[in-house]
């Protein structure tokens, strides 16, 4: 379980904006933290930041939407709520193709908007919480020799161990002896547990 805590970031160039948005999420118990500029969000970014980003669409210097692009580049996983102040349907199937959360016109506030942030609040939590699983499989991977990836590559196909031993010139016994081993890095009982801890990984890359 991931225990990060959860800050909802605002990124608009209007102060009167900045203000009411932080004194709403105040209002709830949610951490907030606010910037005038993309870039001076940008200067403060961490990999590590979760909870949910607002951000206008519209402001001088990186727009909205270009800061969007940069964060996807860099991996984020923070998800983005953007608020605008003028309805532009082209601009909010773009920002929504690209993976915003939701496309809010201003003025922005109450009830429906605190929803939109702890809906989005939960997505960061879920988007750490298979993060910190997939990292944890991929360290496990990480500890096997590469003929146990080779061995592993083939059981994954489906393969039975004696046509795995065929085609890599090696009995079966050591066959079998290499996927114990390989159970006990994976730290898993059996190879069909095995298997399915494969195919999570997949999923999770995926997600």
């Amino acid at each position: 379980m991931v225990a990060r805590e959860q800050t909802v970031f605002v990124v608009d160039d209007d102060d009167a904006v900045r203000e009411g948005l932080q004194e709403l999420m105040g209002s709830v118990g949610l951490d907030t933290r606010a910037y005038a500029s993309a870039q001076e969000f940008l200067d403060g970014y961490s990999e590590d930041h979760s909870g949910c980003l607002l951000l206008d669409v519209r402001m001088p210097g990186m727009s909205g939407l270009r800061l969007q692009d940069e964060l996807n580049e860099r991996g984020s996983r923070l998800p983005i709520l953007f608020l605008t102040g003028h309805g532009d349907i082209p601009m909010a199937v773009e920002a929504l193709r690209k993976g915003a959360a939701d496309f809010i016109e201003k003025p922005a506030g109450g009830q429906s908007l605190l929803d939109k942030v702890h809906a989005a609040i939960k997505e960061s939590v879920r988007r750490q919480q298979l993060a910190h699983k997939k990292r944890a499989i991929d360290a496990k991977l990480a500890g096997l020799t590469a003929k146990e990836r080779e061995i592993l590559d083939h059981v994954k196909q489906g393969k039975r161990v004696k046509a795995v031993a065929m085609e890599m010139g090696l009995s079966r016994k050591t066959i079998d002896w290499h996927l114990s081993m390989i159970r006990d890095k994976m730290e898993v009982n059996s190879t069909g547990e095995l298997l399915l801890l494969l195919h999570r990984a997949d999923r999770l890359q995926s997600s």
